[in-house]
Protein backbone atom coordinates (compact mmCIF):
# COMPACT_ATOMS: atom_id res chain seq x y z
CA UNK A 1 0.00 0.00 0.00
CA UNK A 2 1.42 3.76 -0.55
CA UNK A 3 2.42 5.50 2.15
CA UNK A 4 1.03 9.01 3.02
CA UNK A 5 3.25 11.90 1.41
CA UNK A 6 4.11 13.27 4.87
CA UNK A 7 5.21 9.86 6.05
CA UNK A 8 7.40 9.64 2.37
CA UNK A 9 8.79 13.34 3.04
CA UNK A 10 9.87 12.44 7.02
CA UNK A 11 11.96 9.48 5.71
CA UNK A 12 13.81 12.11 3.35
CA UNK A 13 14.41 14.40 6.20
CA UNK A 14 12.00 17.37 4.60
CA UNK A 15 10.45 19.30 7.35
CA UNK A 16 6.32 19.43 7.48
CA UNK A 17 6.65 23.33 6.65
CA UNK A 18 9.00 22.61 3.49
CA UNK A 19 5.92 20.64 1.35
CA UNK A 20 2.81 21.48 0.04
CA UNK A 21 0.63 18.76 -0.23
CA UNK A 22 -1.77 18.16 -3.06
CA UNK A 23 -4.15 15.71 -1.60
CA UNK A 24 -2.33 12.84 0.08
CA UNK A 25 -0.38 10.99 -2.55
CA UNK A 26 1.67 14.13 -3.87
CA UNK A 27 3.49 17.49 -2.25
CA UNK A 28 5.28 20.58 -3.62
CA UNK A 29 8.56 21.08 -1.81
CA UNK A 30 9.83 24.37 -1.19
CA UNK A 31 12.97 25.66 -2.31
CA UNK A 32 13.53 26.43 0.90
CA UNK A 33 14.53 22.69 1.91
CA UNK A 34 17.02 22.75 -0.69
CA UNK A 35 18.86 25.78 1.12
CA UNK A 36 19.11 23.80 4.41
CA UNK A 37 19.68 20.73 2.92
CA UNK A 38 22.20 22.09 0.59
CA UNK A 39 25.26 21.41 2.74
CA UNK A 40 24.71 17.71 3.33
CA UNK A 41 27.24 15.32 1.90
CA UNK A 42 26.05 15.03 -1.90
CA UNK A 43 25.21 11.31 -2.78
CA UNK A 44 26.15 9.03 -6.15
CA UNK A 45 24.44 10.19 -9.36
CA UNK A 46 23.51 7.74 -11.75
CA UNK A 47 22.02 9.09 -14.93
CA UNK A 48 19.81 6.16 -17.11
CA UNK A 49 20.34 5.86 -20.46
CA UNK A 50 19.92 3.80 -23.49
CA UNK A 51 20.55 1.94 -26.76
CA UNK A 52 18.70 3.60 -29.89
CA UNK A 53 15.30 2.62 -28.86
CA UNK A 54 12.42 0.51 -30.98
CA UNK A 55 9.24 2.97 -31.39
CA UNK A 56 8.10 1.00 -28.88
CA UNK A 57 10.55 1.95 -26.73
CA UNK A 58 13.31 -0.39 -24.59
CA UNK A 59 11.75 0.33 -20.55
CA UNK A 60 14.09 3.44 -19.45
CA UNK A 61 11.76 4.48 -17.07
CA UNK A 62 11.00 1.03 -15.68
CA UNK A 63 14.79 0.25 -15.04
CA UNK A 64 15.16 3.73 -13.66
CA UNK A 65 12.21 3.20 -10.91
CA UNK A 66 13.22 -0.47 -10.21
CA UNK A 67 16.40 0.11 -10.15
CA UNK A 68 15.33 3.06 -7.24
CA UNK A 69 13.51 0.13 -5.62
CA UNK A 70 16.50 -2.28 -6.40
CA UNK A 71 18.64 0.05 -4.08
CA UNK A 72 16.29 0.34 -0.99
CA UNK A 73 15.97 -3.44 -1.16
CA UNK A 74 19.46 -3.75 -0.73
CA UNK A 75 19.88 -1.03 1.85
CA UNK A 76 21.09 2.39 0.16
CA UNK A 77 18.76 5.02 0.49
CA UNK A 78 17.58 5.83 -3.17
CA UNK A 79 15.78 8.09 -4.66
CA UNK A 80 14.93 8.29 -7.90
CA UNK A 81 14.55 11.48 -10.22
CA UNK A 82 11.89 11.53 -13.96
CA UNK A 83 10.43 14.06 -15.91
CA UNK A 84 6.85 14.66 -15.58
CA UNK A 85 4.99 13.15 -18.69
CA UNK A 86 3.46 15.51 -21.47
CA UNK A 87 -0.17 15.00 -22.22
CA UNK A 88 0.67 14.49 -26.52
CA UNK A 89 2.06 11.27 -26.11
CA UNK A 90 0.12 10.03 -23.66
CA UNK A 91 -3.07 10.68 -25.32
CA UNK A 92 -1.52 9.78 -28.44
CA UNK A 93 1.54 6.95 -29.09
CA UNK A 94 3.68 6.63 -26.80
CA UNK A 95 1.16 6.55 -23.59
CA UNK A 96 2.06 7.20 -19.83
CA UNK A 97 5.41 8.04 -18.55
CA UNK A 98 4.73 6.87 -15.34
CA UNK A 99 6.41 3.63 -15.68
CA UNK A 100 4.83 0.19 -15.70
CA UNK A 101 4.02 -3.34 -13.55
CA UNK A 102 5.67 -3.48 -10.34
CA UNK A 103 7.92 -0.48 -11.33
CA UNK A 104 5.61 2.12 -11.65
CA UNK A 105 5.59 5.60 -10.12
CA UNK A 106 2.13 6.72 -7.77
CA UNK A 107 0.14 7.85 -8.26
CA UNK A 108 0.69 6.68 -12.01
CA UNK A 109 -2.71 8.48 -13.56
CA UNK A 110 -2.00 11.72 -11.94
CA UNK A 111 1.51 11.65 -12.63
CA UNK A 112 0.33 11.27 -16.13
CA UNK A 113 -2.70 13.57 -16.31
CA UNK A 114 -2.54 16.96 -14.82
CA UNK A 115 -0.47 15.86 -12.09
CA UNK A 116 0.03 19.62 -9.95
CA UNK A 117 -0.64 21.79 -12.95
CA UNK A 118 3.17 22.01 -13.62
CA UNK A 119 2.30 21.78 -17.60
CA UNK A 120 -0.35 24.45 -17.41
CA UNK A 121 2.01 26.88 -15.64
CA UNK A 122 4.57 26.48 -18.31
CA UNK A 123 1.99 26.64 -20.90
CA UNK A 124 0.44 29.89 -19.44
CA UNK A 125 3.75 31.55 -19.19
CA UNK A 126 4.68 30.69 -22.52
CA UNK A 127 1.24 32.02 -23.92
CA UNK A 128 1.71 35.00 -22.38
CA UNK A 129 4.60 36.05 -23.06
CA UNK A 130 3.30 35.47 -26.86
CA UNK A 131 0.09 37.29 -26.21
CA UNK A 132 2.63 40.70 -24.10
CA UNK A 133 4.37 40.75 -27.92
CA UNK A 134 1.40 40.84 -30.11
CA UNK A 135 0.00 43.87 -27.49
CA UNK A 136 3.27 45.40 -27.98
CA UNK A 137 3.35 45.47 -31.17
CA UNK A 138 -0.36 46.87 -31.20
CA UNK A 139 0.15 49.57 -28.82
CA UNK A 140 3.29 50.87 -30.80
CA UNK A 141 6.05 49.22 -30.81
CA UNK A 142 8.30 50.93 -28.65
CA UNK A 143 11.14 48.10 -28.47
CA UNK A 144 11.10 48.14 -32.77
CA UNK A 145 10.15 44.89 -33.69
CA UNK A 146 10.85 44.22 -37.56
CA UNK A 147 7.79 43.68 -39.84
CA UNK A 148 8.82 39.73 -39.64
CA UNK A 149 10.60 40.17 -36.58
CA UNK A 150 8.33 37.92 -33.95
CA UNK A 151 9.67 34.61 -33.47
CA UNK A 152 8.12 33.61 -30.57
CA UNK A 153 5.15 31.29 -31.15
CA UNK A 154 2.39 29.81 -28.67
CA UNK A 155 2.10 26.30 -27.35
CA UNK A 156 -0.22 23.88 -26.22
CA UNK A 157 0.11 20.24 -24.38
CA UNK A 158 -2.17 18.29 -27.19
CA UNK A 159 -0.32 16.84 -30.40
CA UNK A 160 -2.66 19.00 -32.95
CA UNK A 161 -0.93 18.84 -36.12
CA UNK A 162 -3.27 21.61 -38.05
CA UNK A 163 -1.32 24.46 -35.23
CA UNK A 164 2.04 24.17 -36.64
CA UNK A 165 1.53 26.71 -38.66
CA UNK A 166 -1.60 28.99 -39.10
CA UNK A 167 -2.03 32.95 -39.24
CA UNK A 168 -3.16 35.20 -36.39
CA UNK A 169 -4.63 38.66 -36.17
CA UNK A 170 -7.23 38.01 -38.89
CA UNK A 171 -10.84 39.81 -38.29
CA UNK A 172 -9.47 43.57 -38.47
CA UNK A 173 -7.24 46.16 -36.78
CA UNK A 174 -8.74 45.56 -33.46
CA UNK A 175 -7.71 42.18 -33.50
CA UNK A 176 -3.54 43.00 -34.18
CA UNK A 177 -1.67 42.63 -37.23
CA UNK A 178 -2.17 39.53 -39.50
CA UNK A 179 1.16 37.37 -39.20
CA UNK A 180 2.46 33.57 -39.70
CA UNK A 181 2.85 31.94 -36.87
CA UNK A 182 2.39 28.45 -35.35
CA UNK A 183 2.32 26.47 -31.75
CA UNK A 184 4.39 23.92 -30.70
CA UNK A 185 4.14 20.79 -27.71
CA UNK A 186 4.79 22.55 -24.35
CA UNK A 187 6.94 19.95 -23.51
CA UNK A 188 9.03 21.74 -26.56
CA UNK A 189 8.74 25.39 -25.26
CA UNK A 190 12.10 26.98 -24.42
CA UNK A 191 10.30 27.74 -20.84
CA UNK A 192 10.10 24.06 -19.92
CA UNK A 193 13.43 23.77 -21.10
CA UNK A 194 14.79 26.72 -19.34
CA UNK A 195 12.78 25.12 -16.15
CA UNK A 196 14.68 22.20 -16.33
CA UNK A 197 18.33 23.86 -16.11
CA UNK A 198 17.03 26.75 -13.39
CA UNK A 199 18.86 26.79 -10.06
CA UNK A 200 16.24 29.32 -8.26
CA UNK A 201 14.46 32.12 -8.42
CA UNK A 202 16.60 34.41 -9.11
CA UNK A 203 18.46 32.69 -11.79
CA UNK A 204 14.69 31.88 -13.24
CA UNK A 205 13.89 35.51 -13.85
CA UNK A 206 17.64 35.79 -15.09
CA UNK A 207 16.90 33.41 -17.70
CA UNK A 208 13.03 34.39 -18.75
CA UNK A 209 14.19 37.91 -18.87
CA UNK A 210 17.00 36.27 -21.50
CA UNK A 211 14.46 34.68 -24.09
CA UNK A 212 14.84 36.22 -27.29
CA UNK A 213 10.93 36.45 -28.86
CA UNK A 214 12.37 38.68 -32.13
CA UNK A 215 14.60 41.46 -33.82
CA UNK A 216 14.52 44.81 -33.98
CA UNK A 217 14.60 46.63 -38.14
CA UNK A 218 18.61 46.87 -37.80
CA UNK A 219 18.74 42.97 -36.69
CA UNK A 220 19.20 42.84 -33.31
CA UNK A 221 17.88 40.76 -30.75
CA UNK A 222 15.00 41.65 -28.38
CA UNK A 223 14.41 40.08 -25.64
CA UNK A 224 11.22 39.39 -23.01
CA UNK A 225 13.54 41.50 -20.42
CA UNK A 226 13.01 44.16 -22.99
CA UNK A 227 8.79 44.06 -23.39
CA UNK A 228 8.54 44.07 -19.42
CA UNK A 229 7.24 40.38 -19.19
CA UNK A 230 9.38 38.72 -16.62
CA UNK A 231 7.61 39.29 -13.37
CA UNK A 232 4.21 38.06 -14.76
CA UNK A 233 5.53 35.35 -16.04
CA UNK A 234 7.38 34.53 -13.03
CA UNK A 235 4.50 34.74 -11.13
CA UNK A 236 2.76 32.02 -13.10
CA UNK A 237 5.86 29.86 -12.93
CA UNK A 238 6.19 30.21 -8.85
CA UNK A 239 4.52 26.79 -8.14
CA UNK A 240 6.06 25.26 -10.79
CA UNK A 241 9.32 25.83 -9.98
CA UNK A 242 9.14 23.53 -6.48
CA UNK A 243 9.74 19.93 -7.33
CA UNK A 244 7.43 17.34 -6.94
CA UNK A 245 7.63 14.30 -4.22
CA UNK A 246 5.75 10.89 -4.98
CA UNK A 247 6.69 7.62 -4.83
CA UNK A 248 7.23 4.26 -6.05
CA UNK A 249 4.61 1.56 -5.79
CA UNK A 250 7.05 -0.64 -3.42
CA UNK A 251 7.24 3.30 -1.20
CA UNK A 252 11.14 4.69 -2.66
CA UNK A 253 10.77 8.17 -2.73
CA UNK A 254 10.35 9.35 -6.54
CA UNK A 255 10.79 13.37 -7.64
CA UNK A 256 8.73 14.06 -10.67
CA UNK A 257 9.80 17.62 -12.19
CA UNK A 258 9.44 19.20 -15.47
CA UNK A 259 9.28 17.79 -18.94
CA UNK A 260 11.58 18.83 -21.76
CA UNK A 261 11.38 16.34 -24.88
CA UNK A 262 14.37 14.14 -25.35
CA UNK A 263 14.36 14.42 -29.02
CA UNK A 264 13.33 18.46 -29.12
CA UNK A 265 15.41 19.72 -25.78
CA UNK A 266 17.48 18.40 -23.25
CA UNK A 267 15.56 15.34 -22.30
CA UNK A 268 16.50 15.70 -18.64
CA UNK A 269 14.41 16.07 -15.40
CA UNK A 270 14.68 19.28 -13.04
CA UNK A 271 18.10 20.50 -11.98
CA UNK A 272 16.45 21.56 -8.61
CA UNK A 273 15.11 17.66 -8.64
CA UNK A 274 18.95 16.29 -9.08
CA UNK A 275 20.57 19.37 -6.32
CA UNK A 276 17.21 18.05 -3.78
CA UNK A 277 17.81 14.13 -4.33
CA UNK A 278 21.30 14.57 -3.71
CA UNK A 279 21.22 16.27 -0.52
CA UNK A 280 18.84 13.74 0.79
CA UNK A 281 19.91 10.33 -0.75
CA UNK A 282 23.16 8.25 -0.72
CA UNK A 283 21.97 7.32 -4.78
CA UNK A 284 20.27 9.60 -6.85
CA UNK A 285 18.81 7.56 -10.49
CA UNK A 286 17.95 10.08 -12.74
CA UNK A 287 17.05 9.91 -16.10
CA UNK A 288 18.44 11.05 -19.63
CA UNK A 289 16.02 11.28 -22.49
CA UNK A 290 16.76 8.12 -24.93
CA UNK A 291 20.13 6.91 -26.10
CA UNK A 292 23.80 8.13 -25.14
CA UNK A 293 23.20 10.44 -28.19
CA UNK A 294 20.06 12.60 -27.35
CA UNK A 295 20.18 12.30 -23.84
CA UNK A 296 23.20 11.43 -22.55
CA UNK A 297 25.40 13.44 -24.03
CA UNK A 298 22.85 16.59 -23.78
CA UNK A 299 23.17 16.25 -19.82
CA UNK A 300 26.63 16.03 -19.65
CA UNK A 301 27.24 19.27 -21.96
CA UNK A 302 24.54 20.76 -20.99
CA UNK A 303 22.64 20.00 -18.03
CA UNK A 304 25.72 18.95 -16.13
CA UNK A 305 27.34 22.54 -16.14
CA UNK A 306 23.85 24.40 -14.48
CA UNK A 307 23.99 21.12 -11.76
CA UNK A 308 27.69 21.80 -10.77
CA UNK A 309 29.01 17.94 -11.33
CA UNK A 310 29.16 14.97 -13.63
CA UNK A 311 27.70 11.32 -13.31
CA UNK A 312 29.45 9.11 -11.04
CA UNK A 313 28.03 6.33 -13.30
CA UNK A 314 25.93 5.40 -16.35
CA UNK A 315 23.45 2.66 -17.22
CA UNK A 316 22.88 1.87 -20.74
CA UNK A 317 19.30 0.15 -20.99
CA UNK A 318 19.51 -2.59 -23.77
CA UNK A 319 16.46 -4.74 -24.50
CA UNK A 320 16.88 -8.36 -26.70
CA UNK A 321 14.66 -6.89 -28.89
CA UNK A 322 16.06 -3.74 -29.28
CA UNK A 323 19.49 -4.79 -30.14
CA UNK A 324 18.28 -7.20 -32.72
CA UNK A 325 16.09 -4.46 -34.35
CA UNK A 326 19.39 -3.20 -34.95
CA UNK A 327 20.54 -5.97 -37.50
CA UNK A 328 18.45 -4.56 -40.04
CA UNK A 329 16.60 -8.23 -40.74
CA UNK A 330 13.14 -6.11 -39.30
CA UNK A 331 10.71 -3.68 -40.90
CA UNK A 332 9.92 -0.83 -37.98
CA UNK A 333 7.25 1.96 -38.21
CA UNK A 334 6.49 4.14 -35.42
CA UNK A 335 2.64 4.42 -34.96
CA UNK A 336 2.42 0.46 -35.67
CA UNK A 337 3.30 -2.81 -33.74
CA UNK A 338 6.42 -4.34 -33.62
CA UNK A 339 7.34 -7.14 -36.14
CA UNK A 340 6.20 -10.41 -34.69
CA UNK A 341 9.08 -11.99 -35.63
CA UNK A 342 11.35 -9.96 -33.09
CA UNK A 343 9.85 -12.33 -30.33
CA UNK A 344 11.47 -15.15 -31.72
CA UNK A 345 14.77 -16.37 -30.97
CA UNK A 346 17.51 -15.19 -33.54
CA UNK A 347 20.94 -14.79 -32.01
CA UNK A 348 22.19 -13.54 -35.90
CA UNK A 349 20.21 -10.47 -36.04
CA UNK A 350 21.40 -10.32 -32.02
CA UNK A 351 25.00 -10.36 -32.75
CA UNK A 352 24.49 -7.68 -35.64
CA UNK A 353 22.65 -5.58 -33.60
CA UNK A 354 25.01 -4.96 -30.92
CA UNK A 355 27.04 -2.83 -32.99
CA UNK A 356 24.61 -0.44 -31.24
CA UNK A 357 25.25 -0.88 -27.66
CA UNK A 358 29.08 -0.87 -28.47
CA UNK A 359 28.43 2.72 -30.58
CA UNK A 360 26.46 3.62 -27.13
CA UNK A 361 28.75 2.57 -24.32
CA UNK A 362 31.66 4.33 -26.34
CA UNK A 363 30.18 7.45 -26.33
CA UNK A 364 29.42 7.32 -22.41
CA UNK A 365 33.15 6.42 -21.69
CA UNK A 366 34.15 9.01 -23.64
CA UNK A 367 33.06 11.49 -21.19
CA UNK A 368 34.75 9.61 -18.37
CA UNK A 369 32.03 7.83 -16.82
CA UNK A 370 31.78 4.29 -15.67
CA UNK A 371 29.11 1.69 -17.72
CA UNK A 372 26.57 -0.57 -16.31
CA UNK A 373 24.42 -2.58 -18.63
CA UNK A 374 21.01 -3.28 -17.43
CA UNK A 375 19.24 -5.99 -19.95
CA UNK A 376 15.57 -5.41 -19.35
CA UNK A 377 13.93 -9.10 -19.55
CA UNK A 378 11.02 -9.20 -21.57
CA UNK A 379 9.27 -12.69 -21.60
CA UNK A 380 9.80 -13.50 -25.14
CA UNK A 381 13.53 -13.37 -24.45
CA UNK A 382 15.13 -16.49 -24.64
CA UNK A 383 17.94 -17.73 -21.91
CA UNK A 384 20.39 -18.50 -24.75
CA UNK A 385 19.76 -14.48 -26.02
CA UNK A 386 20.51 -12.96 -22.52
CA UNK A 387 23.81 -14.88 -22.36
CA UNK A 388 24.76 -13.62 -25.91
CA UNK A 389 23.92 -10.12 -25.14
CA UNK A 390 25.59 -10.30 -21.84
CA UNK A 391 28.98 -11.70 -23.10
CA UNK A 392 28.60 -9.37 -26.26
CA UNK A 393 28.17 -6.43 -23.46
CA UNK A 394 31.36 -7.77 -21.85
CA UNK A 395 33.27 -8.72 -25.03
CA UNK A 396 32.78 -4.36 -25.27
CA UNK A 397 34.35 -3.56 -22.01
CA UNK A 398 31.69 -3.50 -19.11
CA UNK A 399 32.42 -6.09 -16.69
CA UNK A 400 28.52 -5.35 -14.83
CA UNK A 401 26.19 -6.54 -17.09
CA UNK A 402 22.92 -7.28 -14.94
CA UNK A 403 19.18 -8.92 -16.22
CA UNK A 404 16.53 -6.79 -15.06
CA UNK A 405 13.08 -7.92 -14.27
CA UNK A 406 11.57 -4.62 -13.02
CA UNK A 407 8.41 -4.82 -14.82
CA UNK A 408 7.04 -8.03 -13.05
CA UNK A 409 9.08 -7.93 -9.66
CA UNK A 410 10.06 -4.42 -9.35
CA UNK A 411 12.99 -4.26 -6.52
CA UNK A 412 13.97 -7.81 -6.42
CA UNK A 413 13.76 -7.79 -10.14
CA UNK A 414 16.26 -4.92 -10.41
CA UNK A 415 18.54 -6.14 -7.08
CA UNK A 416 21.04 -7.33 -9.43
CA UNK A 417 21.67 -4.20 -11.13
CA UNK A 418 21.37 -2.09 -7.90
CA UNK A 419 24.31 -4.21 -6.97
CA UNK A 420 26.23 -4.07 -10.22
CA UNK A 421 25.67 -0.29 -9.96
CA UNK A 422 26.79 0.39 -6.13
CA UNK A 423 30.20 -1.99 -6.75
CA UNK A 424 30.80 0.06 -9.79
CA UNK A 425 30.27 3.50 -7.66
CA UNK A 426 32.46 1.90 -5.07
CA UNK A 427 35.28 0.53 -7.57
CA UNK A 428 35.78 3.12 -10.35
CA UNK A 429 35.89 6.39 -9.97
CA UNK A 430 34.61 9.02 -12.86
CA UNK A 431 36.88 11.32 -14.51
CA UNK A 432 33.89 13.51 -15.97
CA UNK A 433 35.19 15.59 -18.78
CA UNK A 434 32.44 17.96 -21.56
CA UNK A 435 32.98 17.23 -24.78
CA UNK A 436 33.89 20.59 -25.68
CA UNK A 437 34.64 23.55 -24.01
CA UNK A 438 32.33 26.31 -24.08
CA UNK A 439 35.35 28.63 -25.96
CA UNK A 440 35.05 26.74 -29.04
CA UNK A 441 32.85 28.46 -31.82
CA UNK A 442 29.05 27.21 -32.17
CA UNK A 443 29.94 25.88 -35.58
CA UNK A 444 33.09 23.81 -33.94
CA UNK A 445 30.24 22.59 -31.24
CA UNK A 446 28.12 20.99 -33.65
CA UNK A 447 30.53 19.26 -35.65
CA UNK A 448 32.40 17.84 -32.60
CA UNK A 449 29.15 16.25 -32.08
CA UNK A 450 28.48 14.97 -35.14
CA UNK A 451 31.55 13.46 -35.40
CA UNK A 452 32.44 11.97 -32.20
CA UNK A 453 29.10 11.00 -30.39
CA UNK A 454 27.19 10.16 -34.06
CA UNK A 455 30.14 8.84 -35.99
CA UNK A 456 29.34 11.26 -38.44
CA UNK A 457 32.23 12.06 -41.41
CA UNK A 458 31.18 16.20 -41.46
CA UNK A 459 27.74 17.94 -41.87
CA UNK A 460 25.96 20.06 -44.22
CA UNK A 461 24.42 23.49 -43.50
CA UNK A 462 21.18 24.05 -45.17
CA UNK A 463 20.53 27.72 -46.34
CA UNK A 464 20.29 30.37 -43.42
CA UNK A 465 21.92 27.90 -41.18
CA UNK A 466 25.30 29.44 -40.84
CA UNK A 467 23.60 33.53 -41.41
CA UNK A 468 21.72 32.68 -38.47
CA UNK A 469 24.70 31.27 -36.40
CA UNK A 470 26.81 33.68 -37.13
CA UNK A 471 23.96 36.18 -35.95
CA UNK A 472 24.08 34.33 -32.53
CA UNK A 473 27.53 34.45 -32.39
CA UNK A 474 27.16 38.34 -32.85
CA UNK A 475 24.55 38.82 -30.55
CA UNK A 476 27.20 37.47 -27.75
CA UNK A 477 25.68 33.89 -27.58
CA UNK A 478 29.10 31.93 -29.13
CA UNK A 479 29.38 30.12 -25.54
CA UNK A 480 26.36 28.36 -25.70
CA UNK A 481 26.05 24.69 -25.28
CA UNK A 482 24.28 22.93 -28.25
CA UNK A 483 21.05 20.85 -28.18
CA UNK A 484 20.21 18.65 -31.16
CA UNK A 485 16.87 17.82 -32.43
CA UNK A 486 17.02 14.64 -34.44
CA UNK A 487 15.18 11.10 -34.40
CA UNK A 488 15.77 8.96 -31.60
CA UNK A 489 16.15 5.69 -33.56
CA UNK A 490 19.41 6.22 -35.30
CA UNK A 491 22.56 7.97 -34.48
CA UNK A 492 22.44 9.58 -37.90
CA UNK A 493 19.14 11.79 -39.42
CA UNK A 494 17.66 9.16 -40.71
CA UNK A 495 15.64 6.67 -38.77
CA UNK A 496 16.05 3.84 -41.30
CA UNK A 497 19.80 4.30 -40.99
CA UNK A 498 19.89 1.53 -37.91
CA UNK A 499 23.26 -0.39 -36.08
CA UNK A 500 25.99 2.49 -35.63
CA UNK A 501 25.86 4.37 -39.25
CA UNK A 502 29.62 6.07 -40.32
CA UNK A 503 30.41 8.24 -43.17
CA UNK A 504 27.17 9.45 -43.88
CA UNK A 505 26.91 13.44 -43.41
CA UNK A 506 24.65 15.31 -41.18
CA UNK A 507 22.23 17.91 -42.45
CA UNK A 508 21.78 20.82 -40.58
CA UNK A 509 18.42 21.79 -41.57
CA UNK A 510 18.15 24.38 -39.12
CA UNK A 511 18.75 26.61 -35.88
CA UNK A 512 17.29 28.01 -33.27
CA UNK A 513 18.59 30.55 -30.28
CA UNK A 514 17.09 29.76 -26.55
CA UNK A 515 19.38 32.18 -24.98
CA UNK A 516 16.99 32.17 -21.88
CA UNK A 517 17.26 27.92 -20.96
CA UNK A 518 21.12 28.73 -22.35
CA UNK A 519 21.16 26.82 -25.10
CA UNK A 520 21.47 26.13 -29.49
CA UNK A 521 18.99 23.97 -30.93
CA UNK A 522 19.83 22.77 -33.66
CA UNK A 523 17.71 20.60 -36.20
CA UNK A 524 18.72 17.67 -37.89
CA UNK A 525 16.62 16.60 -40.74
CA UNK A 526 12.58 17.20 -40.67
CA UNK A 527 11.90 17.34 -36.77
CA UNK A 528 8.76 18.22 -35.59
CA UNK A 529 7.57 20.23 -32.48
CA UNK A 530 4.40 19.60 -32.53
CA UNK A 531 3.92 15.93 -32.98
CA UNK A 532 0.17 14.82 -35.02
CA UNK A 533 -2.20 11.67 -33.45
CA UNK A 534 -2.31 8.54 -35.56
CA UNK A 535 -4.68 7.01 -36.71
CA UNK A 536 -5.95 4.82 -33.64
CA UNK A 537 -4.34 6.98 -31.01
CA UNK A 538 -3.95 5.99 -27.63
CA UNK A 539 -7.07 8.27 -26.27
CA UNK A 540 -9.75 5.98 -27.90
CA UNK A 541 -8.72 3.46 -24.74
CA UNK A 542 -9.51 6.16 -22.30
CA UNK A 543 -12.54 6.66 -20.04
CA UNK A 544 -13.49 6.65 -16.83
CA UNK A 545 -15.90 4.04 -15.18
CA UNK A 546 -19.12 4.55 -13.38
CA UNK A 547 -17.60 4.69 -9.88
CA UNK A 548 -15.26 7.97 -10.96
CA UNK A 549 -11.99 5.91 -11.40
CA UNK A 550 -9.75 6.22 -15.00
CA UNK A 551 -8.84 3.27 -16.97
CA UNK A 552 -6.93 3.27 -19.55
CA UNK A 553 -4.19 5.37 -18.87
CA UNK A 554 -0.90 3.48 -19.40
Amino acid sequence: MPRPIREVAAECGLLDEEIVPYGHNKAKVSLKALKRLQAHSQGKLIVVTAISPTPAGEGKTVTSLSLGDGLARIGAKAITCIREPSLGPVFGVKGGGAGGGRAQAYPADDLNLHFTGDFHAIAAAHNLLAALVDAHIYHGNHAGFAPLGVLWNRVLDVTDRSLRHCVTGLGGKSNGAPRETGFDITAASEIMALMSLTTGVPDLKRRLGEIVVGFDVEGGPIRAGDINAVGAMAVLLRDALMPNLIQSVEGTPVIAHTGPFGNIATGCNSILADKLALSIAEYVVTESGFGSDLGFEKFCDIAAPALGRGPDAAVIVATVRGVKAHSGKFKLAAGKPLPVELAQEDLEALHLGSINLKAHICNVRRFGVPVVVAINRFPTDTEAELACLRDSARTFGVEDVAVTDGFARGGEGSAELAEAVRRTCETESAEFNPLYPAELSLFDKIERIAEKVYSAAGVSYGPGTKTKLRQFEKWGYARLPICFAKTQYSFSHDPSLLGAPTGFTLPIAGVQLAAGAGFVRVFCGDIMTMPGLPAAPAAFNMDVDDEGMIVGVK
